[in-house]
């Protein structure tokens, strides 16, 4: 709206503040269109009019002016609207504006001219206006006779140039001549006219055009001038105008070379004396490095740094002479992270160049940069942290090992300290940079300084792992964006292969620092340490803390890692770690080496060699894989799992092998069993490499990596086998082990050898001295050795011996668990139960090895023995195993005659299986010819022993009694007539029994018990057959009664058994033709009643009743057994000869106590055999005083009461004595007791006359055959 007025005409008088903008005079003429219509209402016309009139005040022109300013600020348009549309008047204006530049002596008039003239110009935008100011400037420098009023000129063209950069190539091109006034200006004695002339050729060289048009000038005239300019500037003006211009002048490689040549010129002339020397600019520089102003100590690291970026090779040794490094070293202690920053690139830089380290100046600045970094990290500023990481690894990776950079440990720890800070830097970049820094850090010279601080680098090393395993972990971006993500992901990928493969550089650099230190004593541990503290900070430790690292770090790193991406540069690194790890922690190699082996890297490392090296590139991959491979291999062999170690000799002749051919090896899995099984003739080279191929399956096949097909296999390593046969070479024993063991795992169920490999096969294994050089104790190898006879018949015994040494186990809880245990056996034992199950006759190998084995070995065998035999009893065996005992014990007997302790130690074992086999016969079994053969030959060894030959007398004893008892009585009594003409086994048993009362060389007890139930056998068998005797055998009564009165602790077996004897010779009434009871030393006067009962006296029987009662409150159910049965055999004996003798023996008060002592709380306790047998007893003998008559109605009403389907067979059979006895003894009066006993009875006597003796009569209690009917009926 204001506008629309102005340009109708109003102009209505204003304040007067307005009247002062206008021009009185000369208004009134003006058109008012030059009135602007805005405020400050300027009169456009009354500014050209006022501003050259002398006759103003200067207060008012600078009022005016500035009013124009403002409004050429803030209404540009609206002057240039009105002055453009004449160009005369804006060339008048520009012209009227100079002249009052030129003219005005006060600065800030001045000042406020130029920001006009420059607004002014730069708003119209009109080449003639501008072409006119130039001219104006040019022609106002040419006319001037000294530079002195030229500040002006000269700031105006500065400025000017500057808003208008496209002037300097204008300026340089139609006004060169001015280059001259300009160099007069820089050596005027004016600080400001030189710091604007340096102002306006820093904009003029900011063109590069214009620089290249002034490079001539510059060489000829400029640069010694304005070095010397530099040099002495005094103000802060001319100074940072001089370093602006050198910033421009440092852009160029021509101008830097010019420069510094001049530098090193003047730097010649140094010495030589004559006129001033030539300023040189390191010197220059470095004045102003040492001036306290902040902004030349930036501006002059800055112009460094421009000069070293060009060539630091070239520019470097200039300022490294002047002790700049010194300087920028000190300025690394400053506040101001300008200046820092500005220091590290300068330091970055000069560190490129050896007379860097050389001139020692990174000892002299180590610390300060620790320092520095330390505090840097502190504050927000991720480029200055990044600086820092990359100066620190510069100097640790640049520095001469010769020049130790950490003088002592702890500036050594503090430095390890700074690096974890930046390790664990959430910024990437920095992390990234530190985690190289780290690698140099782990140098030898480095951490030389003793002591060296293992616990710190330990730490360094765990937070750089910590980061990358961080990072590693960090979930990629997989949207689905099309190409571009895709991108992004492999950048990503590419980005954290790139930290892996830092982090593991420096890993690898601190395993190779841990191998150069084991040569070094003061390394291996801290000499300041306590002799009493625990030593933690050793090399030994430290090496721990590396494999335990590599094992949780980088092994999952890598290994995640690869399923994104394999760069071969990550895995030769990688590689190398773990290659040097076997040296680092030498007693933990063969274990790592399985775990390596058993993680794949057996076939990792042929894949990568598979695909990286096979067109012969990478060659630094395929070394390192090969070393490895061949470290890995020597590791496995030298301490293999289930087979014995190669000889020094096999393993260096394996190691030459694996060291020529591992390099060559390049191809994929199809392609080497390809070359395995190569049938044509095969060269030394080619058959180094198949013997390289078989053991690397081989190994990785003993830790279940089977990454090539069983089948493949196994028909690759037969024709290897045929090659080698039919070229007539004989592998190493490793090699053979191995295609041996690859046989055996791989061979098929359904697939077995050809004739001619097995031939093969057996031609090599008869050139070997023994077979544990190629054993591998693996169920599969058994199986193959005795899958084919012409191995079995042959190697069979030596394997199966190799077997069994190599189990671990020794199996005894087997042997402690009864047959109906059955508990799970062993994967290994239950694999040889197979083979024994599809090939019996094995079996009499196993009775081989059970004689001529060691012992440790044969008692395996023998336990493995019984229980296959417990739990296969369908497996009919039993007569193999008995012929081939029988010819084992004839050729025994024959080759050691008399003497059965030269018989081997192993004997026993062998007897304690035939009797388990004997065991396993059914009852009521017949004896055939070899059974009787075999009861012939064991009791003449018998005969030939003596007592104290307890180890072969048990399980000879074991047998000759289940032999006994376990067959038809037609076979009893053959067999007993076979014992029996062994005079030599009665005349043993003679001395044995005698020996039960001895005091000392007494036998074990459980042969006495043998001893005792063998002499009651054969005494029933004679006394029954009426069986010749060859040999009486003589005991005396009072010994075998006092034992029974006086039994040894822990002994009840053998009071049964001699309980067992005694009833015998009770029931024969003392008349065997056998055994002959005699009576101790001199006979006493015998009362006439002692006549009736000889050779028992009445004191005798009472002490024997006695016995007989205390062995029966032990309780223990066999011992029972058998005092009841003696008991019963006792009474019918004294019955016999004096009814009133056994009358008072079974009415004795005691009897009554002993029999509620037998009697326990639980309900029908009464319900057992020995205790019904012993009531049974009592009432046959009519012993009330025991047993009333209402007792025995209660005995009978709680039988018909319980359950007696729950009863066992024997039980029943004692309850159906006792109520037969009850009913012939006419003891019920009372019907109902009558009903009572009919109704039993008839529940009773189907059972009861069905009743089957028990399942399982024969046992072996305490490695004693026990026959439990022969103790109890």
């Amino acid at each position: 709206m204001a506008v629309r007025e102005g340009a109708a005409g109003i102009s209505l008088p204003g304040t007067d503040q307005e009247a002062a903008l206008l021009f009185e005079r000369a208004h009134y003429r003006h058109d008012p269109r030059w009135r602007l219509p805005v405020p400050p209402r300027l009169c456009l016309a009354c500014v050209l009019e006022l501003l050259p009139e002398p006759s103003v005040s200067l207060v008012r022109k600078k009022h005016v002016l500035s009013c124009f300013r403002d409004v050429l600020v803030r209404h540009a348009s609206l002057v240039v609207q009105l002055v453009a549309q004449d160009q005369r008047v804006c060339i008048h204006f520009i012209s009227m504006l100079f002249g009052l530049l030129c003219s005005v002596e006060d600065g800030s008039m001045a000042d406020l001219c130029i920001e006009v003239l420059i607004q002014f110009t730069t708003q119209l935008k009109l080449e003639q206006t501008i072409h006119c100011l130039l001219d104006e400037c040019h022609k106002e420098l040419c006319n001037m006779p000294s530079m002195r009023g030229s500040l002006a000129t000269l700031t105006l063209l500065g400025k000017l140039v500057d808003a208008i950069p496209a002037l300097a190539d204008k300026l340089v091109m139609e006004h060169r001549d001015l280059m001259e006034h300009l160099l007069r200006g820089l050596v005027y004695p004016s600080e400001g006219v030189q710091a604007s002339v340096c102002y306006l050729y820093g904009k003029l060289y900011s063109s590069p055009m214009a620089a290249e048009m002034l490079s001539g000038h510059f060489r000829e005239k400029l640069c010694p001038v304005f070095l010397s300019t530099l040099d002495g500037a005094q103000t802060k003006e001319l100074q940072i105008n001089c370093l602006g211009l050198l910033r421009q002048l440092l852009k160029y490689d021509l101008f830097v070379s010019m420069i510094m040549n001049k530098s090193a010129l003047a730097e010649s002339m140094d010495s030589v004396e004559g006129p001033p020397r030539e300023t040189s600019l390191p010197l220059v520089l470095k004045k102003l490095l040492l001036s306290r102003d902040e902004i030349l100590q930036v501006a002059s690291a800055h112009c460094i740094t421009a000069v070293l970026v060009h060539s630091p090779a070239k520019h470097a040794p200039a300022f490294i002479h002047a002790d700049i490094p010194e300087f920028l070293f000190e300025h690394l202690s400053s506040s101001s992270e300008v200046l820092i920053w500005s220091s590290y690139n300068c330091l970055i830089l000069l560190a490129e160049e050896p007379l860097f380290f050389s001139k020692c100046h990174t000892v002299y600045g180590i610390e300060s940069v620790v320092r520095s970094l330390q505090g840097s990290l502190r504050m927000n500023n991720t480029e200055l942290h990044k600086q820092g990481v990359l100066l620190f690894a510069e100097i640790l990776t640049r520095q001469p090992e010769e020049i130790k950079l950490f003088t002592s440990s702890a500036m050594c720890r503090d430095a390890g300290r700074a690096l974890q800070e930046a390790v664990n830097s959430p910024v990437l970049e920095v992390a990234m940079e530190a985690v190289k820094a780290t690698s140099a850090f782990l140098r030898k010279d480095h951490q030389s300084a003793p002591p060296v601080q293992y616990r710190e680098l330990r730490s360094l090393l765990e937070a750089m792992l910590n980061r990358c395993a961080d990072f590693s972990q960090t979930p990629l971006s997989r949207r689905s964006l099309g190409h571009a993500s895709s991108r992004d992901l492999e950048k990503a990928i590419l980005r954290r292969g790139n930290f892996l493969l830092n982090t593991l550089e420096g890993f690898r650099n601190a395993c190779r620092l841990a191998v150069e230190f084991q040569s070094e004593p003061s390394a291996q541990e801290n000499p300041f340490t306590a002799p009493s503290a625990e030593k933690e900070d050793t090399l030994e430790t430290f090496s721990e803390f590396l494999l335990s690292a590599c094992d949780s770090f980088c092994i999952p790193m890598v290994m995640r890692h690869l399923e994104q991406a394999t760069h071969p540069a990550l895995m030769e690194v990688f590689l190398s770690i773990l290659h040097s790890l076997f040296d680092i922690v030498p007693h933990m190699k063969e274990k790592f080496s399985k775990k390596l082996a058993a993680s794949s890297f057996i076939r990792l490392t042929l894949e990568l060699k598979a695909k990286f090296c096979s067109d012969l590139s990478h060659s630094a991959l395929n070394q390192m894989c090969a070393s490895f491979l061949y470290s890995l291999c020597v590791n496995l062999l030298s301490a293999p799992e289930n087979t014995s170690p190669p000889s020094q000799e096999e393993l260096s002749i394996v190691s030459e092998v694996l060291q020529h051919g591992l390099p060559q090896i390049i191809s994929r899995s199809p392609e080497s069993l390809a070359f395995l099984s190569d049938c044509q003739y095969v060269e030394g080279t080619a058959r180094q490499r198949q013997y390289c191929i078989l053991l690397l399956f081989y190994l990785a096949y003993i830790h279940e990596d089977r990454f090539v097909s069983e089948a493949d296999l196994f028909v690759a390593v037969q024709s290897f086998l045929l090659s080698l046969q039919d070229q007539g070479e004989r592998p190493p024993l490793v090699v053979f082990r191995a295609s041996i063991y690859l046989l055996a795992i791989c061979q098929d169920k359904d697939n077995a050898l050809d004739e001619a490999v097995v031939g093969a096969i057996r031609k090599f294994l008869e050139g070997i001295p023994d077979l544990h050089l190629i054993y591998t104790h693996h169920p599969l190898l058994l199986r193959f050795f005795l899958l084919y006879p012409e191995l079995m018949s042959r190697f069979g015994h030596r394997v199966l011996e190799l077997w069994f040494s190599w189990e671990e186990s020794s199996y005894e809880e087997l042997d402690d668990v009864p047959s109906a245990g059955h508990p799970t056996l062993p994967a290994s034992l239950a694999a040889l139960f197979h083979i024994l199950r599809s090939s019996p006759s094995i079996l009499l190998i196993l009775l081989d090895l059970i004689y001529s084995s060691p012992g440790d070995i044969a008692h395996k065998v023998l336990i493995v023995l019984r229980t296959f035999l417990r739990r296969h009893e369908d497996v009919q065996v039993g007569g193999l195993i008995r012929g081939h005992f029988l010819l084992i014990l004839q050729h025994l007997l024959v080759e050691h005659g008399a003497s059965p302790s030269e018989v081997s130690g192993n004997l026993p074992l062998l007897l304690s299986l035939l009797s388990v086999v004997q065991l396993r016969n059914e009852s009521e079994q017949e004896l055939d010819s070899m059974a009787m053969k075999l009861l012939h030959q064991v009791s003449k060894l018998c005969g030939k022993c003596s007592p104290t030959d307890m180890d072969i007398l048990q399980p000879s004893f074991n047998f000759l009694y289940w032999s006994l008892h376990q067959t038809t009585l037609g076979s009893q009594k053959r067999a007993a007539a076979v014992l029996l003409s062994s005079t030599a086994l009665i005349e043993l048993l003679e001395k044995m029994l005698a020996l039960t009362w001895a005091k000392e060389g007494s036998p074990r007890t459980t042969l006495l018990c043998s001893a005792w139930l063998l002499t009651a056998s054969f005494s029933a068998q004679q006394h029954d057959g009426s069986l010749q005797v060859h040999q009486t055998l003589s005991l005396e009564l009072d010994q075998v009664l006092k034992s029974l009165s006086f039994p040894k602790k822990n002994a009840a077996l053998l009071s049964a058994a001699i309980l067992r004897f005694l009833r015998t010779a009770l029931q024969q009434s003392f008349s065997s033709a056998l055994v002959t009871l005699v009576p101790s030393g001199a006979l006493p006067l015998q009362a006439p009643e002692d006549t009736v009962l000889a050779p028992l006296g009445t004191s005798q029987v009472l002490s024997l009743v006695i016995g007989l009662q205390n062995l029966l409150v032990q309780k223990d159910p066999l011992l029972s057994y058998a005092c009841v049965g003696c008991l019963e055999a006792l009474l019918d004996y004294l019955h016999a000869r004096s009814p009133d003798m056994a009358l008072h023996v079974a009415s004795q008060p005691w009897n009554r106590f002993l029999l509620f002592t037998l009697l326990d709380a639980g309900e029908n306790s009464f319900l057992r055999p020995e205790i019904l047998r012993l009531v049974t007893l009592f009432v046959r003998f009519q012993s009330s005083i025991v047993l009333s008559h209402e007792e025995v109605g209660l005995v009978l009403q709680g039988a018909a009461l319980a359950d007696l389907s729950t009863l066992s067979n024997t039980t029943l059979q004692a309850l159906r004595g006792f109520l037969l006895q009850v009913q012939s003894m006419g003891l019920l009066a009372d019907q109902c007791v009558a009903q009572t006993l009919q109704a039993s009875l008839e529940g009773l006597s189907p059972r009861a006359s069905s009743a089957q003796p028990p399942l399982q009569d024969m046992l072996c209690l305490g490695g004693v055959a026990i026959s439990l009917s022969h103790i109890r009926d």
